[in-house]
Parts: structure tokens; C-alpha cells; sequence
């Protein structure tokens, strides 16, 4: 009697538990401490289902290279004039490479020092014979971050419309899919994502009090920028107000990478290298302004806003700020696609109108009704009270998995719904199996008890096989899938393991209740 109290009040708790965290997903004035409960978790709404944009787009990667390419160009001519060992006819640009010619290429002095100056300024150039051009495997990890930066951006910027579950993407190598479910204003949308990012270097004005200018009292050639978080569990934007100078003492082209290192702390801190124009302009910002901070923004977004503790002559600086790694690798990539901006051309733009999507929740809610209903008859009919403890269980098998999306915070779209209904007659399926051994075993006269506990036991590992067929195959669908794929895939995984649950345990346990509060010479089957 023991194992079955155990097993009812496991259902029990289950049931309640998928209750509570239902609730916030079906209706929108939940109180917050019902949802601060259950960490703000509720299910949302995909593209198909409540409309918004879904884009694809080119990141322009060759544009891209060249642009860099250019930027090396003005850098190397610049140093060849300072240092009298070349001219500035010596450098050509050709697109794909920078060519030397004449008297720089007959002396080899000059060549060495030229070669050095790569070394240590351009690491991903090479000299060979009488061109420069990229190490094919920075090439390629240029393009590859090129594209990363770009994703980076996007996020940032779509981030800052407060939507729930956007999607970016990458797909292939150089497409990047975005989703933005619910967006209302869709040219504001499209164009705030499709533009540059513009990286600036400004001094914080402590001078000032901040209080003041946030309450109207702004100081000539100062303005207020933010730093803007949003939180993906809270859904909300935080901001942290700073009072900036408007004056930009430095922009993003003065950077030619940005990685993530380790400090002495064993903490992870962005490090930035700057080509020689910008070393030398750097070096004298940090000279001037030693002991004061300064603002590193991204599309007027502070990232973050460090004190000059020294002078940086090296053309090197680290960021730090108390990063994860991941907010590092973040920051070191929003920094390389403000200093190499990738052009971006959109070749998708579907919009997907709020109406189409109430259709759609509307067909989909009554094609799961009316499944629903029509297996919960059949299996009455052919079972009898058998089929009725089916039916409970594959209530409790759409209760679970609508709480266990809940809880994820998943997005339920159209072909969604169509998992949650294949997990329906999954349900009963497995159900069928159970009952038929269960008639085999009471048409060779056993007792009912037994009947039961061999039928249990005996479709135990049919069920097991389907099922793990079936989830084998949903990660499949994950893994290769994209957008909707994969929320089908995501539906049917969950259904597949709660249904193991449902239909071995929850079912089993009402046939031992039963059992244990009578003796059984019959069972309605």
C-alpha cells in the first residue's frame, strides 16, 4: 500500500505543481508574486501565431574584407611616410590585396621594418613576394566573425525593443534569420537592425551632478546615455543613466581587434589593439585624462565606462567590468563589428499579420478539441472504465507538457500544436498496448491482478522502444531544423518522455488503488 500512497501523492503534487505554472501563460494579470514564484516562466507565442517579421539577411562579407583591407592600406601608407622609408606611390590598393612597387621593394631594410611593422600591428596580413594580403586562416576567421558581429548587433538592437523570445540566427555562412514575434512597428523594426553599428570613445562628466541633468538641468555639451540591459527571464530593460561629454574623442575604426583574455585575478577582461594612428590618438587621450573615465559606447548604449588608471602607450588596453565569460566574449565582439562593420542586405522580408495568426491559434486550439474529445470517446467506448483511466492519463500527459513548456519558457508555434496533438495518440497508443496484454492475459483465465501487472510488464519494453525511436529521431529534428522544425521537435521530446511517465505510472497506479480496496474478479476492459 506504501509504493502506491508514494505514486498518488507524486501525481498529486505534479498535477498541482503544472497547475500553478500554467496559469501565467493563460492569463495576463497573474499578481507578481504568483509569477515570481515560478521565475517569471510563461509560454509564448511564436511568429505564426501572433505575427511579426521574419527576415533573412547577407552579411556582406567580401564588402566587408575589402573595407578592412583598406582601412590596413591607409595604416601601412601612413607608416611607410612617417618612417622616409617609402613613398606613397610605393602602396597600391588592388581590392584583394595591397601591392608594393619601386624603391621600397628594392630595399630590403625597408622591407624587414615593413615586415616587423606587420608583426606587431597586423598579425592577420602577410608579405609575400610584392603583395600583402590576408593569412588564409585570418581570412576565414575574419568572415566568420565578421558575421558574429553582425548577429551581435542585431541582438543588441532588438533587444532594446523589450520583445519576448526573438530569434537571431546564424545560417550558413553568411545568412543571419531573424524572428521577432509581436513587433508592431515593422519598417522601425527592420530599419534599426539593418543599420551600422557606430562605436564611439566619450568622457563620463563626474563634474556634474547626475541628478540635475536627469531632473532637466543638462550642462552645455554634455547628454545623458544609458546603459541598457534586458533580462530574458524578467523580460524587462534595465537602464543606468550617465551624464557623457557629446565631444567623441575616438571612434571605432582606431580598432583593429578585440579578444577576450584572462587578467592576473583570473578574470575574464576584453583586450583591444589599435592600429598606429589610433595607438598614438589613444595614447594621448589616456595621457590627458588620466584618473577620469571613459565611456565605450555602441550605438549610443554604454557598454561600459572604465577610469584611465594610466596612460596606454602600447596601442593594447584591456576592458574590464566584472564579466562573465560570456558578457566578455560579447563585448569583444560588439567592439570588432563597431571597429570592421559588415554591410547587411536583406533578401527575406515576411511579415506575418496578427490575424492570420489568431486563425491559426484558433484552428490549431480546435483541431487539439477535437482530437481530443473524439479519442477520449473511442478509447470510453472500446475500454470501458479501462479507457477512462486512459483518458485521465492523457489529460495528465497535455497538463504536464503544457507546464513543462510553461516552465521552459518555450514558444509554442503551429507546428507546435501539431506535436502536442501527435503526443495524444501517442498517449492512447501506448495505452492500447497495455490493455491488449492485459486481454491476453485475462483470456487465459488469470486472475485480474496478475492480468494487470502482466500486461504492464510485458508492453513495458515495446513502449520503451517507440518511444526512444521517437525521441531519437525529434533530436534529429532539433539538432538539423531550424524555427518551427525545431519547435515541433521541442513539443514532441517533451511529449515523449512525459507520456512514459503517464502511461506506465499514472495509469498503473489507479489499477493498484483499485486492486487495493477490493478484491478484482473482473475488470471492465
Amino acid at each position: 500500500m506504501k509504493p502506491v500512497k508514494t505514486r498518488v501523492i507524486l501525481i498529486a503534487v505534479f498535477i498541482f505543481i503544472s497547475f500553478f505554472s500554467i496559469i501565467p501563460s493563460i492569463y495576463p494579470n497573474t499578481p507578481g508574486w504568483w509569477k515570481a514564484v515560478i521565475g517569471n516562466a510563461e509560454m509564448h507565442l511564436g511568429l505564426d501565431l501572433q505575427g511579426g517579421v521574419y527576415l533573412v539577411e547577407k552579411v556582406e562579407v567580401d564588402k566587408a574584407v575589402k573595407e578592412k583591407l583598406y582601412k590596413d592600406y591607409s595604416d601601412i601608407k601612413s607608416f611607410i611616410k612617417t618612417k622616409n622609408i617609402g613613398k606613397g606611390k610605393d602602396l597600391t590598393f588592388k581590392d584583394e590585396y595591397i601591392a608594393l612597387s619601386g624603391n621600397l621593394l628594392k630595399n630590403k631594410p625597408a622591407v624587414s621594418r615593413l615586415k616587423n611593422y606587420l608583426k606587431n600591428h597586423h598579425i592577420s596580413l602577410q608579405l609575400s613576394g610584392d603583395i600583402i594580403n590576408f593569412k588564409p586562416s585570418a581570412l576565414a576567421l575574419y568572415k566568420k566573425e565578421a558575421v558574429g558581429g553582425a548577429v551581435e548587433v542585431m541582438r543588441n538592437r532588438i533587444d532594446q525593443f523589450g520583445l519576448v523570445a526573438p530569434k537571431i540566427a546564424r545560417q550558413g555562412k553568411d545568412l543571419i534569420v531573424v524572428e521577432m514575434p509581436g513587433v508592431k512597428n515593422v519598417k522601425q523594426a527592420i530599419k534599426l537592425i539593418g543599420k551600422t553599428a557606430r562605436l564611439t570613445f566619450k568622457l563620463v562628466d563626474d563634474k556634474h551632478n547626475l541628478m540635475d541633468a536627469l531632473n532637466g538641468k543638462v550642462p552645455k555639451g554634455d547628454e545623458i546615455l544609458y546603459h541598457i540591459t534586458y533580462n530574458k527571464y524578467t523580460h524587462k530593460t534595465a537602464k543606468r543613466p550617465y551624464l557623457i561629454q557629446k565631444a567623441v574623442l575616438m571612434d571605432g575604426a582606431a580598432i583593429s581587434s578585440a579578444n577576450v583574455q584572462m587578467n592576473r585575478y583570473n578574470q575574464p577582461v576584453v583586450g583591444v589593439s589599435l592600429n598606429s594612428a589610433g595607438a598614438k590618438q589613444f595614447g594621448n587621450i589616456t595621457t590627458k585624462y588620466t584618473g577620469e573615465r571613459l565611456a565605450i559606447i555602441l550605438d549610443n548604449n554604454v557598454i561600459s565606462a572604465p577610469v584611465i588608471e594610466e596612460p596606454i602607450l602600447g596601442g593594447n588596453a584591456s576592458i574590464s567590468g566584472r564579466f562573465t565569460m560570456a558578457q566578455a566574449n560579447n563585448l569583444a565582439i560588439a567592439l570588432r563589428s563597431g571597429a570592421l562593420p559588415a554591410p547587411v542586405k536583406i533578401i527575406q522580408n515576411n511579415t506575418v499579420g496578427p490575424t492570420l495568426g489568431a486563425d491559426s491559434i484558433h484552428d490549431g486550439i480546435l483541431a487539439a478539441i477535437v482530437g481530443t474529445i473524439l479519442v477520449i470517446g473511442f478509447m470510453i467506448f472500446y475500454y470501458k472504465l479501462s479507457g477512462l483511466i486512459a483518458d485521465f492519463a492523457l489529460i495528465e500527459n497535455v497538463l504536464f507538457l503544457m507546464a513543462a513548456l510553461s516552465l521552459f519558457g518555450a514558444t509554442l508555434t503551429l507546428p507546435g500544436i501539431a506535436g502536442i496533438i501527435l503526443t495524444i495518440g501517442m498517449s492512447v497508443d501506448s495505452n492500447v498496448l497495455i490493455f491488449e496484454r492485459i486481454r491476453e492475459e485475462l483470456r487465459e483465465g488469470k486472475p485480474v491482478v496478475i492480468a494487470v501487472e502482466n500486461g504492464y510488464n510485458k508492453a513495458f519494453f515495446t513502449i520503451l522502444d517507440s518511444h526512444v525511436t521517437a525521441l531519437i529521431t525529434a533530436a534529429v529534428l532539433f539538432y538539423f531544423g531550424s524555427g518551427p522544425v525545431k519547435g515541433f521537435a521541442v513539443t514532441l521530446s517533451l511529449g515523449i518522455m512525459i507520456n512514459l511517465f503517464t502511461s506506465l505510472v499514472g495509469t498503473k497506479v489507479i489499477f493498484d488503488m483499485i486492486s487495493n480496496k477490493k478484491e478484482l474478479n473482473k475488470l471492465s476492459i
